[in-house]
């Protein structure tokens, strides 16, 4: 079966508020049919003056009054439904927005990382928020406004058909022109792609947007400006010359579409007075004349909303078409039989894995076989690049492996089910993200569940305590826009309390003292080491001072793994690891000075690390 596009797709996300949607229908259809009073009172009205135009005196006044007062509560009425049949829409369209932004932030929360990291910030944040707006449009205005158009069009051309065929025909003649014109200019393929490239150029500008606002410090350090920012600025330049081109190839239909449409006059007069000069004293033709010349503007009307609405659907159309392509994106398998494990211990079982799914594509890590016992540590170290990033990034299944399989407790990670592997793997990543909350929520984003007196143990662990009671609300000051900036380091302590937090039985170190200052140091080591125990830590390693101690080290060259053993054994190895062991304690000396002493330093340890 076909995918729904477009008008269809729209539809068919608008379906599932059926009962709100249908009852707004209903209120939008009355809101027309009353709507069309006034008009049928006006006719009426000057009916009857007409045909008493010898001797106004004789028209029956309470027949007038009766028909004014009826058209002042048509319009009252079709106001009232009006409003009724928005507030139904409007509640739909806010439950379908809610409703699509938990879908898409859930269904990108089980997309592999690979695809995020492909894909444009600015792209994604486009669809969630202004694409969904878009539906939200579509369902809470233009689709009550579709029903009223479609029921008073229907209404209006039935009454003048009924009323006189000829005339209602030379109604029909602009609106066929009009649309005739518009068809032609707004349909088919190549309109479609119009409308493609005006989107790409606008999420292209979005997301370099994005990269500006973030590359900002760098931006300035160096003194530069947009237009010294390549990227962004191009993209402005292209989103501008696509908008002015894309106006210019539509401009010239929609003038003659809007000058048609509002020319009835001129297609109902001749056919009016040719009529009315073959019986010149024919009154009622001479009303149902003058009723259509007041009805005309009433049709130009929902004719206008009709070709709004479509150029709207259009749009929608392919702001709908980016959100299916977002869920179309295939998440990361779940187990049919989800399994849990009893034990801890970490295997990796000949992993290889690329980055990229092309084939003949360069893999990041290959062949790599070891096991992480649990209540030890196993620290991983290697120059950069070497992949031990992506080793500890594949053991709570941010990608699936190419080949080879990893296992916790002797269970494939694919067959255990997502929130249990992410309750078993704790992870401090080396770039700490903060929310935009207050330092408590940041801390207890561990275990939401935990109380007050948890976190601030956690914190306590992490050496945080003291830093957070300093602040101006203490575990109520707000990180970020709006509240204060913390360190480098103090952000990371409050990663490590998450962490402690959590109080996972597998335990990830991206570096989690790299921002530490000399004078907390210490006490880091000392929080992470009670914090470790029991635990199956892996250790990324940038300092080799500190995994001295860890029961296994892993040294990884160009994705694989060189060597593998204990500080001392490795260090008279003569092999890898000893060659960054003299280069790391070279740089440990290494001070800046005056004269060739600082100097003599820095070559050694360049030589060392060469």
């Amino acid at each position: 079966m076909a995918e729904k596009k477009g008008l269809a797709r729209l539809l068919e996300i608008a379906g599932e508020k059926r009962g709100l949607l249908f009852v707004s229908a209903i209120l939008s259809s009355l809101s027309a049919i009353g709507m069309l009073v006034p008009y049928v009172s006006v006719f009426l009205i000057l009916r009857e003056l007409l045909e008493h135009a010898a001797n106004p005196a004789a028209a029956d006044g309470s027949f007038i009054t009766r028909w004014g007062v009826i058209a002042l509560i048509g319009l009252l009425g079709s106001l009232v439904m009006m409003y009724a049949g928005g507030m139904a829409s409007h509640i739909a369209a806010f439950r379908i927005l809610y409703g699509l932004r938990v879908k898409l932030s859930s269904h990108i929360g089980k997309l592999p990382l690979g695809w995020l990291n492909g894909t444009s910030t600015g792209a994604v944040k486009k669809t969630l928020d202004s694409n969904v707006e878009k539906v939200e449009t579509f369902i809470a205005h233009q689709l009550p406004d579709m029903v009223q158009v479609v029921v008073s069009t229907v209404l209006m051309i039935g009454v003048m058909f009924y009323l006189n065929v000829w005339l209602a025909a030379a109604c029909l003649v602009p609106i066929i022109i009009a649309f005739g014109v518009q068809g032609v200019l707004m349909s088919g393929k190549k309109t479609q792609g119009h409308v493609k490239k005006y989107y790409d150029s606008l999420e292209r500008m979005n997301g370099s947007a994005v990269q500006y606002v973030r590359g900002m410090p760098a931006v300035k350090v160096f003194g530069q400006t947009v237009h010294s920012f390549r990227k962004f600025y191009d993209d402005m330049i292209q989103y501008r010359d696509y908008s002015v081109e894309y106006t210019d190839k539509f401009q010239n239909g929609f003038l003659l579409f809007k000058a048609i449409l509002g020319s009835f006059a001129a297609f109902i007069l001749p056919a009016g007075v040719f009529l009315l000069s073959m019986e010149p004293g024919n009154v009622a033709f001479a009303a149902v004349l003058l009723f259509f010349l007041v009805m005309a503007p009433g049709i130009s009307a929902p004719m206008f909303k009709i070709m709004y609405l479509s150029s709207t659907i259009r749009d929608i159309g392919e702001g709908v078409e980016r959100i299916d392509k977002i869920l179309a994106e295939a998440s990361i398998p779940e187990a049919a039989h989800p399994k849990r494990p009893v034990t801890y211990e970490i295997t990796f079982d000949q992993v290889s894995f690329a980055y990229s799914k092309e084939q003949g594509s360069p893999e990041a890590i290959s062949d790599i076989a070891f096991t992480a016992e649990q209540g030890q540590v196993t620290a991983l170290v290697g120059p950069s690049g070497a992949g031990k990033s992506t080793v500890a990034n594949l053991v709570p299944r941010f990608w699936d492996v190419k080949a080879g399989a990893i296992r916790i407790g002797g269970i494939d990670l694919r067959e255990m089910a997502t929130p249990v592997l992410m309750e078993t793997v704790a992870f401090v990543f080396q770039e700490t993200f903060l929310f935009f909350d207050t330092v408590y929520h940041n801390i207890a984003v561990g275990r939401p569940q935990a109380t007050r007196s948890e976190v601030i143990a956690a914190a306590k662990a992490a050496q945080c305590h003291t830093f957070i009671e300093q602040l101006t609300q203490g575990y109520d000051t707000l990180i970020g826009e709006g509240g204060v900036y913390l360190s480098g380091g103090e952000e990371q302590r409050l990663a490590v309390a998450r962490a402690i937090l959590k109080d996972a039985p597998i335990l990830v170190l991206d570096e989690a003292t790299a921002f530490a200052d000399p004078e907390n140091e210490y006490e880091m080591q000392l929080a992470l080491k009670e914090l470790m125990k029991r635990k199956t830590v892996l250790v990324i390693a940038h300092r080799l001072s500190t995994i001295q101690d860890a029961d296994q080290i892993l040294v990884l060259d160009d994705g694989r793994i060189a060597e593998q053993g204990k500080h001392d054994d490795l260090k008279g190895a003569g092999g890898v690891y000893a060659r960054m062991w003299r280069a790391y304690t070279s740089t440990e000396q290494w001070q800046m000075g005056e004269g060739k002493e600082g100097m003599r330093h820095g070559n050694a340890a360049q030589h060392h690390s060469g």
